[in-house]
């Protein structure tokens, strides 16, 4: 079905108390407004246009490399039906409209679906029964069940708000009419605002039939319009996304402590222990371990790896069977091959390490290129800024860096060299050497430690 899709965002939600617009903020890691524009364009809309307003240039740069967006301004709040007049220049007006919310995240394709194709031609509302249906507008039906209109709660009588059927503001208008129904609104309400609902009842007289549809669940229709009913939509989504997984095979430690902020792909046999948190693209193969408390974003887990607890990996790869953590960091352009070991309190950034090298204990690896089997001591760095340029370093396979090392870059380090511990390397090692500086060692017999002299 060929159609116009409205999605209103102009509202400023002072209820937040946040700088931030309502519609920027975060759930699930992407902005409320980015999870309604994602779910539209599964629908192939002809004209997608966004009404905002409050906090306009904030949203309009968050979106700037989305170009099939239409950006209507609202700059006075009059109103959803004052808000949707603002984007009727930007519609094919052949077409029927679809108007979604920016602070309603949750709603799914299927559920939109349905309302499209049930409405056909007339007119579509979706709107969904709850026992408290305090706050939202109601549904207004004849003795036959036919929708008659819709009244907001402040403009209702005592029997009208006993209604239970309630407006989610989801709704399709047929073609040809808009125009005409906008231009007529009036704001001869409580709120002194042209409601888009106002529509309803118009359509209604003129004899025009009225689909309503119901979504799957009340959660997708649920706004947000404070930082509890944010968190609640939170924990909604990251639930539904730990049941998918576990219906994959996933083991989750506890579904309830895991926080999916982007695209998580799992094979079979992966394990994730408690409150690990996934952004961006992140892969993890067949039997994977995660530990508790891992935070990974953009990162592939060959097959068999294991990463321990509190790991942090960004933009970063670990290869097959590899061993990562406890509290270890790989940044990004970090590759590690099949089985290499990285442990605890390790940086490394930017560096490839070689198939079963390690670097097991304090120690930071900036801009290197590792070959296999070599063993990284304890306490090891490369220097590889000048305060102005970042240089490499070069190991070569099976080297052996002794703890307290510092490689000095630009440096190699020649295959099967030994660099003594406590060396500052300045310059290449070559293979199958010793290398080492240190000052030589004195012994003084007798010494004794100065002591704190006496005041009194």
């Amino acid at each position: 079905m060929s159609l116009n899709i409205v999605i209103l965002a102009a509202g400023q939600g002072k209820r937040m108390y946040s700088a931030c617009p309502k519609v920027l903020h975060p759930l699930a890691g992407k902005p409320l407004l980015r999870h309604v524009l994602e779910t539209a364009r599964q629908l192939h809309p002809a004209r997608l246009a966004v009404v905002y307003g409050h906090g306009g240039d904030a949203v309009r740069q968050a979106f700037s490399s989305d170009t099939d967006i239409l950006w209507a301004l609202q700059s006075e709040q009059r109103g959803t039906g004052h808000a949707l007049a603002q984007a009727l220049p930007l519609l094919d007006a052949t077409l029927p409209t679809l108007t979604l919310y920016g602070d309603v995240p949750l709603v799914e394709k299927t559920t939109l679906e349905r309302l499209l194709l049930q409405s056909g031609e007339d007119m579509g509302l979706l709107t969904v029964d709850l026992d408290h249906p305090q706050g939202y507008g109601r549904v207004v039906r004849d003795e036959q069940g036919r929708v008659r209109g819709i009244v907001e709660e402040r403009d209702a009588t005592d029997a009208e708000r006993a209604i239970t059927e309630i407006n989610t503001g989801i709704l399709l208008l047929p073609r040809g009419v808009l125009g005409g129904w906008l231009a007529g609104l009036k704001n001869e309400n409580a709120q002194g605002e042209y409601y888009l609902t106002d529509v309803v009842a118009r359509a209604a007289s003129g004899g025009m039939t009225i689909h309503t549809t119901h979504p799957a669940a009340a959660w997708e229709v649920e706004g947000v319009n404070d930082q509890r009913q944010l968190a609640a939509l939170e924990r909604v989504h990251q639930r539904r996304s730990a049941d998918r997984l576990l219906l994959q095979g996933v083991s989750l430690a506890d579904p309830s402590r895991v926080d999916i902020r982007g695209h998580l792909v799992c094979g079979r046999g992966v394990r994730i222990d408690v409150g690990c948190v996934f952004g961006g693209e992140v892969h993890l193969e067949d039997g994977v371990a995660i530990g508790p408390y891992c935070v990974i974003n953009d990162a592939r887990i060959a097959a068999g790896a294991r990463l321990a607890a509190f790991t942090h990996i960004d933009g970063a790869s670990v290869g097959a069977n590899g061993v990562v953590g406890p509290y270890a960091r790989l940044r990004p352009g970090t590759e590690l091959a099949a089985g290499a070991h990285v442990g605890n309190f390790v940086e490394i950034k930017n560096s490839r390490i070689g198939s079963d090298s390690k670097a097991n204990h304090l120690t930071y690896i900036g801009d290197a290129d590792i070959g296999a089997r070599v063993n990284v001591g304890a306490g090891v760095i490369t220097c590889n800024y000048d305060g102005a340029n970042k240089f490499r370093t070069c190991i070569e396979d099976d080297a052996f860096i002794g703890s307290g090392s510092q490689l000095v870059a630009p440096v190699q380090v020649g295959k099967g060299a030994t660099i003594g511990a406590g060396t500052t390397l300045t310059r290449d090692a070559p293979a199958n050497a010793l290398a080492i500086s240190r000052v030589r060692q004195n012994i003084i017999a007798d010494w004794k430690r100065p002591s704190k002299k006496d005041t009194q």
